[in-house]
């Protein structure tokens, strides 16, 4: 499982500052793909240097403020930070959303 979580970390620090990527694509992204659903149940244990923030579903919207509304505002401040831009209380996916190659 370790193996698979440092997959998993490695490649959510690619995601460039200023942009976001879905549960969704990141799991078909691993080295042995997992759902998005997985994907953020993984996220919860995130390590420091892991930038968590970056990662929404796949309509932007952020999915953290159901399990804590405290930690789903703090989400949305680190992406604004970045410049992030929403539409709607929605990461603007058109011009933000990445995908690893």
């Amino acid at each position: 499982m370790n193996d698979r979580l440092e997959n998993l970390w490695s490649l959510v620090r690619e995601i460039p500052f200023g942009r976001c990527a879905s549960y969704g694509d990141i799991g078909r992204a691993l080295d042995h793909p997992i759902s998005g659903l997985l994907v953020g149940r993984w996220m919860r244990s995130s390590i420091d240097g892991v930038p968590w923030w970056r990662v929404v579903l796949k309509s932007g919207a952020i999915a953290t403020d159901k399990l804590d509304p405290e930690l789903g505002m703090r989400q949305r401040r680190l992406l604004e930070a970045e410049g992030v831009p929403f539409v709607a209380d929605r990461v603007d996916m058109r011009a933000v959303g990445w995908s690893p190659d």
